[in-house]
């Protein structure tokens, strides 16, 4: 029996006419719907321009306010100690500079760093009640900034501080206490614990210090905070001096009368 190869049939190559009639099906088309067409790549044109523009505009936004914070950096840090009248102007130069940078470009990255440092260079002016302002400014614009949030919540309980409100201190401290992934929640306890301290409540202080202790043992701060707890041991516990002398009295056997 035999057997025959199926060849599939070859497909015939479109003829001239009915591929120039496909063309001008399309031409036409083109035609009828030109000024749509028209329009809608108008507007892609326009839109890629105003996109483009806006990036643009944004770097160079964001560019000013680098150039700006910059600046404004190297003034605060490189007062000189040995000209006060020196030093005093570049803290206000660098407070003005800063300023600018949080009134003109808020929405940059730079903003956020920027009024940090505001805040640390009116507490340096002595202007703990501007300063504060802007901690707090910060913590209503940039409160989303969890890795500078801690720090300015520290400052602001410093500041706080200088003002003698231990209570808004406190809070300020506290709240390092709840900021996710806040990298500084050993100062807020070593800070609050001597908060406690001067207020004469030893085992507030105490349990800060310990706290400290366990959940941060590699920071810098637990070698502090061991001989703080030690010392407020030593002050709980009853003198051993003076305890002692008591001892031995009242353990001590009455004196034999004397002889006439």
């Amino acid at each position: 029996m035999t057997y025959r190869i199926k060849v599939p049939p070859k497909t015939l190559p479109m003829d001239e006419a009915h591929l120039a009639g496909n063309m001008e099906r399309l031409l036409e088309t083109l035609r009828l719907y030109r000024g749509p067409l028209l329009v809608g790549i108008a507007i892609v044109i326009v839109a890629t321009g105003i996109v483009g523009g806006v990036l643009w505009y944004d770097a160079q936004t964001a560019q000013k306010a680098q150039d700006l914070e910059h600046e404004a950096t190297l003034h605060y840090f490189t007062r000189p100690a040995d000209d006060p009248k020196k030093s005093e102007m570049n803290l206000k130069e660098a407070i003005a500079l800063y300023r600018k940078v949080v009134e003109e470009y808020p929405r940059t990255q730079t903003a956020p760093v920027a009024l940090f440092q505001l805040g640390n260079a009116l507490v340096q002016a002595n202007e703990v009640d501007a300063a504060i302002e802007a901690y707090k400014r910060f913590i209503l614009m940039y409160g989303s900034n969890t890795s500078l949030l801690g720090l300015v919540q520290q400052r602001l309980g410093y500041a706080y501080l200088l003002k003698g409100d231990r209570d808004q201190a406190a809070k300020a401290y506290s709240s390092v206490l709840e900021i996710p992934g806040s990298l500084n929640r050993d100062h807020a306890l070593f800070e609050l614990a001597r908060l406690e301290e001067s207020l004469s409540r030893p085992e507030g202080a105490l349990a800060h210090y310990q706290d400290l202790m366990k959940n941060y043992p590699n920071s810098p701060l637990a070698n502090e905070a061991a001989v703080r707890v030690k010392a407020l041991e030593v002050k709980k516990s009853p003198d051993p001096a003076a305890a002692a002398p008591a001892q031995a009295s009242s353990t001590a056997s009455p004196a034999a009368p004397k002889k006439p």
